[in-house]
């Protein structure tokens, strides 16, 4: 994501051992087991997939965030 230039100025959680490279990037890091900011939904580790699903499903049923740029 950081390469595609996704990560600016967005919330999002990954893994702890990157998440200087995800804030050096412009990210803000939050360590939290999923993070939704516009329509962009991340997670840390398999242990959160519970939670990352079921906020994918959400996510994907409210249809497009109407005035968010397009992402990568």
């Amino acid at each position: 994501m950081v390469d595609a230039g996704v990560v600016k100025s967005r919330e999002l959680t990954s893994v702890p051992n990157i998440h200087r490279d995800l804030e050096n990037a412009g990210a803000r890091w939050v360590d939290r087991d999923v993070v939704v900011d516009n329509g962009l939904v991340t997670s840390r580790t398999p242990a959160d997939l519970p939670a990352f699903c079921a906020r994918l499903v959400e996510e994907i049923a409210e249809g497009r965030h109407t005035g968010k740029a397009a992402s990568a």
